[in-house]
């Protein structure tokens, strides 16, 4: 209770969507919790109570602190006859203002929510590591719902089962070998542990391509890694061209029916899909986007593109896919990162998909909390220019889009997926597991969800503690009319809207901008991966393990600009495929928005750390409870009245495969606490993508790329021979053939000053 300044605060006043209620204010260590009596209310006003009518329940509003995003205290003098406020704005998108009559009072609960929220310094003094469950919650142990073996067991691999080419590595089990990889790495059987070494040592943070999944029918798969080290002398790697080979050559190994060849692919392949498998292909029925994406791959490196007629699942295209614009690509080669040179891999196609970082990221979901930011005072409905020109809905069908693209390859052109963006573990994770839940049924139950979370999220990587902020910031508290510590970056709300404070945040803003000697480096440290150097030899792997393991006497403090709603936009992108297809999934859409409460509520230990060896090292299962504990105790509230379990690829609307459709992407308004006349417009009316930047027509795909040819509105040439010389005039070749900046005040593009400014947001 040191942290409390004051505990309980009574006669407060809550507003929320124009609404007011009065009650008590609790302060605990891990939560506020306003309670108030309803009034009773009766037909005739005049009626008198009876004495034996029951006793009102007073209604509780529970608020955990870490969900708290935006504190900001409004202080008003005694001789003003104004209640001093606090209006909050919390991850789970609820807005709220407690008024209060004593400024004092007002001082000391800001204090305190600050104390309990961006002072704890320690993951391990979160909630998670106090919390009791009740029964039934308490009888259930979700940390058994994973198992990797298992899980590989469903795929068709284990020691013994029919080898379908591929086996279990246990060089990381110590997490020595790759400090942010699982323990088990499914890899091809052909290749050895000592390769795997090797190849490892040519991508960042030594997170080499391995399988996430392996598709029943045809055996080909979706393996995952992060960037090669090709830096400005197109450096290239032996071992990890040999694995990825050795990866697209699995289905042929088992069946002869997917021979990745040594010329660039689009030419005929002699695979079809009249194979033995259980389930034959539906016939494909894709938009004109979708359409453009597959004849823009079949036409990389195609010579004679009037050869052959395009038949579905007649061609095999194993694709590299670079999840990143392909601008930010070239760019990462200037500190010894990028892409692949397809010189090297003459087996495969590239792919740029143009998913936009996650700064771009933090910024779009910004920019729809100013077009609901009043939600606490006002019931108006949001701003929707506002909403439009977020670009939020653009980047959810943008996910879509490439998600739709990775299953079309695997589920119908029987071809295999390498997926990256920088380090593996945002863009990566978020296609990764899409594409699955469009190929897989058992990832659209309950419990196979839960299983893909676990494996694409949870085993394989991501930064929850660094995205999500669990720990807030000091950047996050504001009190109006003072200057505080953290006073410049006030994300989603304005202290009194006017222009003085506009231009002091502009200000501001430029001051941070042009300030490139930041002695905190937050604009340096982990920008997913982009702009930070990497130390080519082995040993750099474990000086760049994830700083959020807990030590005893380590604080931690959460780097606003590393956080972004990056596991929310892959919920947002579910719950667009849940919405599309109704009947093909067994949770329903309160499970998805459950889900993001607790990723931010700290109550369970699931998302607390980055990777496997975290939570292993802070003994999660041990010491906390895991957030399936608290669905699987509930299930029957988060199962969708609509499932039909039945999978047949014979049947219309049956089919094992699932895609996006894009055209239909629209805002999740439950999420948001509104309705969906007021997020989507009336029924029928398409209006969620009008506005600068948010239409959803476009294909994600920017560029294709094979050895002997480029392809697309964004493709750059192809590298030539190695070596520092050549390797600066590449970059500049390929920046210069994207077309950027062909604005006003120049002739076919831009300034220097210019060009680095449209770049500074990949090299934050």
């Amino acid at each position: 209770m040191e942290r409390t300044r004051i505990a309980k605060v009574e006669d407060v006043k809550l507003i929320r969507r124009g609404e007011q209620l009065e009650g008590t204010l609790h302060l605990t260590p891990h939560h506020l919790i306003f309670c108030h009596t309803p009034d009773p209310t009766f037909e005739d006003e005049s009626r008198v109570v009876p004495e034996n009518q029951p006793k009102v329940r007073p209604k509780e509003l529970w608020i955990t602190y870490p969900i708290i995003q935006i504190c900001t205290l409004r202080p008003s003098p005694m001789a003003s006859h104004l209640p001093s406020s606090i209006r909050l704005r919390c991850r789970d998108f609820t807005f709220v203002c407690f008024c209060f009559s004593d400024e004092k009072k007002a001082r000391d609960v800001y204090d305190s929510i600050k104390a309990w929220t961006c002072k704890l310094g320690r993951i391990e003094k979160l909630y998670a590591f106090s919390y009791q469950p009740q029964r039934p919650e308490k009888e259930v142990n979700g940390w058994n719902m994973y198992d990797a073996r298992k899980e590989w067991r469903r795929q068709g691999i284990s020691d013994k089962s029919v080898d379908k080419g591929w086996r279990i590595s246990t060089i990381n089990t110590d997490y020595g070998f790759s400090p942010t990889y699982p323990a088990l790495l499914p890899v091809p059987t052909t290749i050895s542990d000592n390769t795997l070494n090797y190849a490892g040592r040519y991508r960042s943070r030594v997170r080499l391509p391995v399988l996430t999944y392996l598709h029943p029918v045809n055996n080909c798969s979706i393996t995952r890694s992060s960037q090669p080290l090709v830096g400005v002398r197109q450096n290239r790697s032996i071992q990890d061209e040999k694995l990825l080979l050795a990866i697209f050559s699995t289905s042929h190994s088992n069946d002869g029916l997917a021979e990745p060849s040594l010329t660039p692919p689009g030419s005929h392949s002699p695979r079809s899909s009249d194979g033995d498998g259980p389930s034959m292909t539906p016939e494909p029925s894709f938009t004109d986007t979708e359409a453009l994406e597959d004849e823009m791959i079949a036409r990389g490196g195609h010579e004679d593109k009037g050869e052959r007629p395009h038949v579905y699942g007649a061609q095999q295209h194993n694709l590299i896919v670079d999840a990143r614009p392909t601008v930010n690509a070239y760019a990462m080669q200037a500190v010894g990162l990028g892409s692949e040179n397809m010189d090297n891999y003459r087996f495969a196609t590239k792919v740029y998909l143009g998913i936009d970082n996650i700064h771009v990221m933090r910024d779009s979901l910004n920019k729809v909390i100013d077009a609901l930011k009043e939600s606490d005072l006002t019931p108006l409905a949001p701003n929707r220019d506002i909403l439009a020109k977020s670009g939020w809905v653009k980047h959810i069908a943008n996910m879509l889009d490439g998600a739709g693209l990775i299953a079309r390859q695997v589920g119908l052109q029987h071809s295999h997926v390498l997926i990256h963006c920088s380090d593996g573990w945002d863009r990566t994770s978020q296609l990764s597991a899409l594409s699955q839940l469009c190929l897989d049924p058992y990832y659209r139950t309950l419990e196979g969800f839960i299983v893909l979370v676990e494996k694409d999220w949870l085993s394989f990587g991501h930064m929850f503690a660094h995205r999500s902020g669990f720990l807030s910031s000091e950047k996050w508290f504001s009190i109006e009319n003072e200057r505080i510590g953290g006073d410049s970056i006030r994300p989603g709300f304005s202290t009194d809207g006017g222009p003085g404070h506009a231009l002091e945040n502009a200000l501001l803003s430029a001051k941070g901008f042009f300030n490139k000697n930041n002695k905190s480096r937050d604009s340096l440290l982990d920008s997913d991966g982009e702009m930070q150097p990497v130390d080519m030899d082995s040993s750099g792997a474990k000086r760049m393990s994830s700083p959020s393991k807990g030590g005893s006497g380590e604080k931690h403090v959460t780097k606003v600009k590393e956080t972004s709603p990056v596991f929310h936009q892959f919920l947002d992108a579910t719950y667009q495929l849940l919405h599309q297809h109704p009947t093909r999934f067994e949770f329903n859409e309160r499970f998805l928005r459950r889900l993001l409460y607790h990723l931010y509520s700290c109550q369970y230990g699931t998302f607390l750390y980055n990777n496997e060896k975290d939570r292993k090292e802070a003994q999660v299962a041990e010491k906390t409870r895991s957030v399936w504990d608290y669905f699987l105790s509930r299930k029957e509230q988060f199962l969708n009245d609509q499932y039909d379990e039945t999978i047949d690829d014979n049947e219309r609307g049956h089919e094992r495969l699932i895609f996006p459709k894009n055209g239909e992407v629209r805002w999740w308004n439950e999420l948001f606490g509104r309705s969906d006349a007021e997020m989507n417009g009336r029924p029928g009316v398409h209006t969620h993508a009008q506005g600068p930047g948010d239409g959803n027509s476009a294909t994600v795909l920017t560029g294709v790329e094979t050895a002997e040819d480029a392809v697309g509105p964004a493709a750059a040439p192809t590298s030539p021979p190695n070596g520092f010389a050549v390797g600066i005039p590449t970059i500049a070749a390929g920046v210069a053939a994207l077309g950027i900046g062909k604005g006003k005040g120049t002739k076919g593009g831009k300034s220097p000053s210019s060009l680095r400014e449209e770049m500074e947001v990949e090299m934050q």
